[in-house]
């Protein structure tokens, strides 16, 4: 997994580097300095989480979240400042920022922060290759009809050793996962595609039909999809 950390202060980008390398020795953490640097990053890297301060010579961190989420739409974002400012902090939740981190930073804090995005990118912690190729899989074909034999058959392995290594790995059952990044992507389209119905959106992402999608998606998002829609777009 890809993590991109943007601060134009040279001792807290190598702060948090570090830190994050440490936990999470198997991601790969890119630096940027500024605004800049972190476009170019991003346009040759899909990665999955960025740490931004909020105060980027050139552009302001809030205003690069923003740049960065139509370039990559499932891209999680915490934000780090040096000053606990409700405005900032009230645009961040409008932009769907994860978490919002104040400097100094406090290792238990950033822990937190860290946890709050595994629970909700759980193949975040996939090591094996075997349960890769699983999540590829999904991530190919989310918009088809899929199951564990179907994907135990493409990368040759038994099935229930699958079902085993991937709820061992990813914390997940394999059917929750699935419908985990149905929701996430469908969440994406919803933005994306404003002349789509949500019907158009189910369909396009694996759902068997419109009741199924809508029950899911609150059951996961705490809304229905045109509440979504509403609120976000």
């Amino acid at each position: 997994m890809k993590v991109l950390v943007v601060d134009d202060e040279y001792l807290e980008l190598e702060q948090l580097t570090y830190l994050v390398k440490r936990k999470y020795p198997y991601w790969e953490v890119y630096a940027a300095e500024d605004a800049a640097q972190a476009k170019k990053l991003a346009a040759v890297h899909p990665f999955k989480l960025a740490f931004i301060d909020i105060h980027l010579p050139g552009q302001s961190g809030l205003d690069l979240v923003h740049t960065l989420k139509q370039l990559h739409p499932m891209m999680t974002f915490i934000i780090i400042t040096a000053y606990q400012d409700f405005e900032y902090a009230k645009r961040a939740i409008q932009l769907e920022v994860l978490d919002y981190l104040v400097k100094p930073l406090i290792e238990s804090e950033l822990d937190s922060a860290l946890q709050k995005f595994i629970q909700k990118h759980p193949e975040a912690l996939v090591k094996s290759s075997i349960i890769q190729e699983a999540i590829e899989y999904i991530h190919a074909n989310y918009g088809q009809k899929i199951s564990l034999y179907d994907i135990a058959e493409a990368i040759h392995v038994n099935p229930a050793y699958l079902s085993k290594r991937f709820t061992e790995e990813t914390g997940m059952h394999f059917k929750d996962y699935v419908i985990h990044y149905r929701i996430e992507k469908a969440k994406e389209l919803l933005i994306k595609r404003q002349d789509w119905s949500v019907a158009r959106i189910a369909e396009e992402t694996g759902f068997a039909s419109q009741h199924h999608f809508s029950n899911s998606f609150r059951k996961y998002v705490g809304m229905t999809p045109t509440q979504y829609k509403e609120k976000y777009v």
